[in-house]
């Protein structure tokens, strides 16, 4: 956990249970979809308590997050190896990571271009995959 988030984490039977459930998932995840997946297992957990675990995770580095067409965001384990980018299918949800260097020494030249330091960023790249390509709505590849 990282330092920022280990004061702020205590380790309890719900954050456990909320824990577990996400990583029991192969696939970005909604807090709703989360705690109705813990309901349906007979874990009493609220959906707040859901909410506030998956906002500890996520500062403590230890989830990545990503947002639905809907804007919605959506939850999933952080790999062992670090930070990500996906791109996911706006039709099905589908998540594809992918190579981030230049994302990240793009981020990194404009830190140090602006005179910042410590710089936080979010890329969500959302598209359309190739099993849901015919079934795509005109004008919906623009640029939001």
């Amino acid at each position: 956990m990282h330092e920022r988030t280990r004061a702020e984490w205590r380790a309890t039977r719900q954050r456990a249970a909320v824990l577990r459930a996400l990583h029991a998932c192969d696939t970005f995840v909604s807090a709703q979809a989360l705690h109705a997946a813990l309901t349906a297992d007979g874990v009493t957990v609220g959906l707040t308590t859901v909410y506030r675990t998956l906002r500890l995770l996520v500062a403590g580095g230890h989830v990545d997050v990503v947002r639905d067409g809907d804007g919605e965001r959506l939850y999933r384990p952080r790999p062992d190896d670090g930070h990500r980018h996906y791109v996911v299918c706006r039709e099905c949800g589908l998540s594809l990571a992918v190579d981030s260097e230049e994302v990240e020494r793009w981020v990194a030249r404009i830190a140090r271009d602006i005179g910042f330091h410590a710089v936080d960023h979010t890329v969500e790249l959302t598209g359309v995959c190739e099993r849901c390509r015919p079934d795509v709505p005109a004008g919906r590849g623009a640029h939001r």
